[in-house]
């Protein structure tokens, strides 16, 4: 299996949704366990942008996204915003990849000054202080001097700071092909194997006259 066997998968109230959603789902294909956390303005979003309600307690969240995706018993782990004796909580215990998608400019901010005031803040900085890999999410336009001091800050620090930025040259039909697009991009990062999106190169047929 390459790639991490155990994630954290963190969502917060930037718009996209859709995306953490989707990256849920191959995060459970792929047979990955995932330590799930959510922030309440990224519950808001979502019933706001998906069709999907979230419970308030972790627990029912746990069962209903595990049946959501149709994981195994134990794959998604759900924790509250304040359960500091949560795995991710301790570099002894957290896994070796987090993904925050979609991040917010606020949660991204905290990420950089060091803030450890909810569960997702702290998870973050659990990751940079080990030295483990971190992937950023944002979704805001346009961006301010602010956010792109805090992106370069955390680029210097060995984050990755991917933009849910869609490209358009695999020419997609529909809405979940732009989707598929950025979650290919972080599974891409992640190492686990993804066939939504060819990589660069991959079906590209060069003509005769070239």
């Amino acid at each position: 299996m390459s790639g991490p066997e155990r994630i954290t998968l963190a969502m917060t109230g930037a718009s996209g949704a859709q995306y953490g959603l989707r990256l849920l789902d191959c995060l459970v294909q792929e047979e990955r366990e995932v330590h799930f956390l959510i922030s309440k303005a990224a519950q808001l979003v979502m019933a706001t942008e998906t069709d999907v309600s979230l419970p308030g307690k972790p627990q029912a969240m746990q069962a209903f996204l595990s049946e959501y995706t149709g994981a195994a018993p134990g794959q998604i782990r759900v924790y509250g915003k304040e359960d500091w004796m949560a795995p991710v909580a301790s570099g002894s215990g957290a896994p070796t990849a987090m993904v925050v998608v979609p991040c917010s400019t606020g949660t991204l901010s905290a990420i950089a000054t060091g803030a450890c005031n909810n569960l997702i803040e702290r998870a973050a900085d659990v990751a940079l202080k080990e030295r483990r890999q971190l992937i950023l999410v944002p979704r805001e336009t346009p961006l301010s001097s602010i956010h792109l001091e805090n992106m370069l800050k955390l680029s210097n620090l060995g984050v990755t700071i991917l933009p849910a930025a869609p490209g358009f040259y695999h020419q997609p039909q529909t809405l979940d092909d732009l989707i598929d697009f950025v979650v290919a991009r972080i599974l891409n990062c992640l190492d686990i194997p993804q066939d939504m999106l060819p990589r660069w190169g991959e079906h590209h047929q060069v003509s005769g006259d070239d």
